[in-house]
C-alpha cells in the first residue's frame, strides 16, 4: 500500500510539472544527472534513521518495524513510569525530506514521536498506529491522551485521521489538530486548502509546553488550534527540489524570462508544488515586501471574519526556514529585510528565529511564518512557548521584550588609541651610540639602495614570482624616504623607529612582502619596548632582529630553505647574534650568502615561486632574499 501512495504520488507530481518541467528546457538540461549523499533511494529512509539514532544516542530511539522515532523515555519497560501518565503525548509526522521536521523536534516540551514516511509520502495507517500505541495508553490504565498534529495534505489527514479513530476504538483518547498556515493559496481555491509548511513547527512549540506544564488533552489541543489559526506562511524559492532518485535535475526555474533575467518562484510548497507565482529575481528587500504583503492579505479568520494577519503595535514571532539549500549568510540577509519591514509598519518582533526547521531537501529557498500574540495568544500561551526542550532540532529564540530598541542595536565603543599614547614614558633608554644619527643615516641608505635596485628585483621577479617585487620594494622604500625627510618617521628610539618602519610598509607597500616586513618590523618594535636591564644594547637590537624573523616564518607559514626572504633574514640573524650585534658587516655577508644560495635551490615551499618547475627556478636567486641582502649589505 505505501508503495503504492508513494507511485501514484509521484504521478500527480509529474502531470503538474513538477517532475517532468525540464522536458520544456533545452537540450542541454535533460541529461543532467542529480547529485546526492545517497546509496539507494529504496534504503535512504532507513538509512537516515540509522545515521539520526547515531547522533543522538542518548535522547531517540527507534520503534520496532516502523519508521516511527520516539523519545527514550518511552523505553520504559514500568507502566507506572510511562511519561503518557505524567502528560499528554504529542505526535506529528509526515513525507521524509523535511528534516529537521519532525524527527528534530522530539523531545521535552516538544514532541514525544514522529513518524516518518517515505519521501515526500505521507507515512501508513500502520505505522502511526503504532506511533499512537507506544506513546499513549488506554485511560483505562491512567493514559493521558495524545495530540496528533497534522499538516494539511490530503494523505496525512487522511492516514493520521484512520490511525486516530482505530486508536480511539482501542480505549486510547486521541486527538487531531490540522495546521493549514500556507498564504500562497486562496482561501475559496477548493475543499482541500491552505497546505501545511513551516508555521506548523510553531504548533509543535506550544502544545509541547503545554503537554510539559501538565495540562490535559482539551487544554493542549485548545492551545494546538490557537496557534494554528494565528500562524501565517509563505515560501519562495531561486531554485527548487530535486528529489533522491530523480533521473534528473529539477531545472524548472533554470530557465530565464524573455528579457534574459533569472527566475524565482513565490508562494512553492514544501515538495516543490508550483507556487502563487513565478516572476523575475528581485532583491531581498523586495522579496521580503512581496512576501509580508501577501501573507498580510491573506489575513487570518477572526469571529467569522478575515483580518490582517498582524497590526501595527502587535508583537510578532517570526520564523525564517531555510528551505534546505540557501547558505546562512543570505539567511541573515533574508531575515533583516524582513524584521525591518515589519517593525518599520510599527511591529515588535521579540522572538526571531532563523534556521533550518521545516526544509524541502536541497530547496535554494526559504520561508517566513509570522505569529502576532495577540487575541488568544496571551503571555501564558508564550510562556508555553519559550519552554526550554532538549529537541535537536529546534533553535531557541534570543527573546527581546524591554526596551524601545534591542540591546544588540547599541554598538560597543571602539578603543581608540592615541599614536604613541601612554608609551613615552616607558621607552627603555638607548644605549647604542649615537643611534639617531646613525639611525638617519644608514635607513636613508638602505632605502636609496632598495629602490635603485628595482629593475633587478623586477627582472628576477618576472622569472620566479609574478614581477611585482621590485615595485612593491620601491613603494616602501620611496615612503621611508619621504617619512625620514618630514620627519613622520622617529629616530630617538628603536623602539618608535621600528614602529614607524611597519607604518610606512603598511601605508605603502601591500602584498604578502609588505605585510610579512610589517610583522617583522612590529614584533622587532615589541621586543625592544620589554628589554630588561639599563636600556636597548646593540645585542638587544639583535634579538629583535632575530624576533622579527621568527615572526616572519610563523606567521608565513616559510622557514630557512623555502626559498624566500628568509633564507637571506636567519643567516643574517645568526652572525647578528653571535657578534653580539656589533659585527654588522659579518651579518651582511651571510645575508648575501644565503640570498646567493637561493639560486641553487631547485624547489620553493612558499609565495608564488610554489607554483614553477625545478627548470624555471634554477639560476635565479630569489628576489625578497636578493633585497634583504641589498638592505644588510
Amino acid at each position: 500500500i505505501a508503495t503504492l501512495r508513494s507511485a501514484v504520488y509521484l504521478l500527480v507530481l509529474f502531470h503538474q510539472g513538477i517532475l517532468c518541467s525540464s522536458l520544456a528546457l533545452p537540450s542541454s538540461s535533460v541529461d543532467m544527472k542529480p547529485k546526492k549523499f545517497i546509496n539507494s533511494a529504496d534504503n535512504a529512509v532507513d538509512e537516515f534513521i540509522s545515521g539520526l539514532l547515531l547522533q543522538y544516542p542518548n535522547h531517540l530511539r527507534k520503534l520496532a518495524n516502523h519508521h516511527v522515532i520516539l523519545h527514550s523515555s518511552f523505553a520504559t519497560q514500568n507502566k507506572d513510569a510511562h511519561p503518557n501518565k505524567a502528560r499528554v503525548s504529542l505526535l506529528s509526522g509526515g513525507g521524509s525530506g523535511h528534516e529537521p521536521s519532525h524527527a528534530g523536534f522530539v523531545g521535552e516540551n516538544m514532541l514525544s514521536g514522529a513518524i516518518l514516511g517515505g519521501i515526500f509520502a505521507s507515512p501508513s495507517v500502520s505505522s502511526i498506529l503504532a506511533a499512537i500505541r507506544a506513546s499513549t495508553l488506554p485511560s483505562s490504565e491512567g493514559g493521558k491522551g495524545c495530540l496528533l498534529i497534522v499538516k494539511n495534505y490530503t494523505g496525512d489527514r487522511l492516514n493520521f485521521g484512520i490511525a486516530c479513530e482505530l486508536a480511539n476504538a482501542e480505549g486510547r483518547l486521541v486527538k487531531m489538530v490540522v495546521v493549514a498556515d500556507d498564504c500562497a493559496i486562496e482561501r475559496k481555491k477548493g475543499i482541500t486548502g491552505a497546505r501545511g509548511v513551516a508555521g506548523t513547527v510553531f504548533v509543535h512549540k506550544a502544545a509541547g509546553g503545554a503537554a510539559g506544564k501538565g495540562m490535559d488533552l482539551d487544554q493542549v489541543t485548545s492551545i494546538a488550534e490557537t496557534v494554528s489559526k494565528g500562524v501565517g506562511s509563505l515560501g519562495c524559492a531561486l531554485n527548487t527540489v530535486t528529489i533522491p532518485g530523480a533521473d534528473k535535475v529539477n531545472d524548472r526555474l533554470s530557465k530565464a524570462d524573455d528579457a534574459g533575467e533569472p527566475m524565482m518562484e513565490i508562494g512553492l510548497g514544501i515538495h516543490g508544488e508550483a507556487g502563487k507565482k513565478q516572476c523575475p529575481l528581485m532583491s531581498c528587500d523586495d522579496i521580503a515586501k512581496e512576501m509580508l504583503s501577501i501573507i498580510q492579505t491573506y489575513g487570518r479568520e477572526v469571529d467569522s471574519k478575515i483580518v490582517p494577519l498582524y497590526n501595527p503595535s502587535d508583537e510578532l514571532i517570526v520564523l525564517v526556514n531555510n528551505l534546505g539549500g540557501t547558505s546562512n549568510f543570505e539567511m541573515s540577509l533574508l531575515t533583516r529585510s524582513l524584521v525591518t519591514q515589519l517593525e518599520a509598519a510599527g511591529c515588535k518582533a521579540t522572538r526571531v528565529l532563523v534556521g533550518s526547521f521545516m526544509t524541502s531537501f536541497d530547496m535554494q529557498g526559504a520561508s517566513v511564518s509570522i505569529l502576532p500574540c495577540t487575541g488568544d495568544i496571551t503571555k501564558d500561551v508564550l510562556g508555553l512557548f519559550d519552554a526550554s526542550t532538549d529537541a535537536p532540532g529546534w533553535l531557541a529564540a534570543d527573546v527581546w521584550n524591554d526596551g524601545e530598541s534591542r540591546p544588540s542595536a547599541s554598538e560597543i565603543d571602539e578603543v581608540i588609541v592615541e599614536k604613541g599614547a601612554g608609551a613615552a614614558e616607558q621607552l627603555p633608554p638607548v644605549l647604542v651610540k649615537d643611534y639617531s644619527t646613525v639611525a638617519q643615516k644608514v635607513l636613508a641608505q638602505c632605502a636609496k639602495a632598495l629602490s635603485d635596485a628595482e629593475p633587478t628585483l623586477t627582472e628576477y621577479d618576472t622569472i620566479v614570482g609574478d614581477g611585482d617585487c621590485g615595485i612593491t620594494m620601491q613603494r616602501g622604500a620611496k615612503e621611508v624616504l619621504s617619512r625620514l625627510e618630514s620627519k613622520a618617521l622617529r629616530v630617538d628610539n628603536p623602539v618608535n623607529t621600528f614602529a614607524d618602519l611597519a607604518d610606512a610598509v603598511s601605508a605603502s607597500m601591500g602584498g604578502s612582502s609588505g605585510i610579512l616586513l610589517e610583522l617583522m618590523f612590529r614584533k622587532m618594535s615589541t621586543s625592544l619596548q620589554s628589554v630588561s636591564g639599563d636600556g636597548i644594547t646593540p645585542k638587544d637590537m639583535a634579538v629583535a632582529f632575530r624576533n622579527g624573523c621568527e615572526a616572519v616564518s610563523f606567521y608565513g607559514g616559510a622557514q630557512e630553505g623555502s626559498r624566500t626572504m628568509l633564507d637571506a633574514m636567519f643567516p643574517a640573524s645568526a652572525a647578528m647574534l653571535a657578534g653580539d650585534g656589533a659585527d654588522i658587516p659579518a651579518s651582511a655577508s651571510a645575508a648575501q650568502k644565503g640570498a646567493d644560495a637561493t639560486a641553487a635551490m631547485t624547489t620553493a615551499e612558499a609565495g608564488r615561486s610554489n607554483y614553477l618547475s625545478e627548470e624555471v627556478l634554477m639560476g635565479t636567486p630569489d628576489p625578497g632574499a636578493v633585497a634583504v641582502a641589498l638592505v644588510l649589505g
